[in-house]
């Protein structure tokens, strides 16, 4: 019993510690993947901006123009770029892979690059809405360039020339005789091609894509859970209704 009270006390003691030591507060992600022009929006950002390095290897173009209602035209013309080994274009029911090796990766980045397809199930809408937004200048990273969310990450600002560049507020503070710096805030230094508004809009256009691409059936799976749930509470009442005339010569 000791142990546990041991194991509790300090483990809140370190997410206290955390929190008073710059926790990086994330946003909720304006998200609805309902919002099939928001997703088609988000689909043509992801093959522009992220598709040079990443890919969806489990997820096919046709489905998308299907769920979007793009015709194949549009899908040729707003996401497929790339074309398979014979130079010949990939066909529309291809999987969304990138041309960049592993091999590659690991060069390049020092790394091997992360497959996207799943991200936002394991990383959560918020998370990446904030991680997208809270990139700033770091002149001892080698893309010179770090992030609030997820410190020393490999990955190069791409949208930079989109949202401009952010420079850390740092904050000073001593802990057991030690000083100790860390982040507390961005701010702008240089302005991007888009306002803040329209890049927080690009960004959930982006994320909420992700959010589709994790789990493309998700808004079908809920419209059959809400039409289950009516039929349930029809059938309560029925049977309930039946039960009553069955049983009232007996009360």
């Amino acid at each position: 019993m000791k142990n546990i009270i041991l194991t509790i006390t300090l483990s809140l003691f370190s997410v206290t510690a955390f929190a008073a030591g710059g926790a990086v507060h994330i946003d909720s992600a304006p998200i609805d993947t309902s919002d099939m022009e928001s997703v088609k929006r988000g689909a043509k950002h992801f093959v522009d901006y992220c598709m040079g390095c990443h890919q969806a290897e489990y997820m096919r173009y046709n489905r998308i123009a299907r769920d979007t209602g793009m015709t194949e035209a549009e899908l040729r013309e707003n996401l497929i770029f790339t074309t398979n080994k014979k130079g010949e274009p990939i066909k529309v029911g291809d999987l969304m892979k990138s041309a960049m090796t592993p091999e590659y990766a690991e060069l390049a980045f020092g790394t091997e690059v992360p497959d996207l397809t799943l991200s936002a199930r394991a990383r959560g809408a918020d998370w990446l809405y904030a991680y997208l937004r809270k990139f700033y200048i770091d002149p001892y990273r080698p893309t010179g360039m770090n992030n609030l969310v997820f410190p020393d990450v490999a990955m190069p600002h791409v949208l930079q020339s989109l949202q401009g560049t952010l420079e850390p507020i740092y904050k000073t503070e001593m802990r057991q005789g030690v000083e100790v710096e860390y982040v507390v805030g961005l701010e702008l230094i240089k302005a991007g091609s888009m306002t803040t508004e329209e890049y927080n809009a690009f960004v959930a256009d982006l994320v909420n894509f992700m959010v589709y691409l994790a789990e493309p059936i998700q808004n079908e799976r809920k419209s059959l859970g809400i039409k289950v749930l009516i039929f349930l509470v029809v059938f309560f009442v029925l049977a309930y209704m039946l039960k009553k005339e069955y049983w009232k010569d007996v009360h």
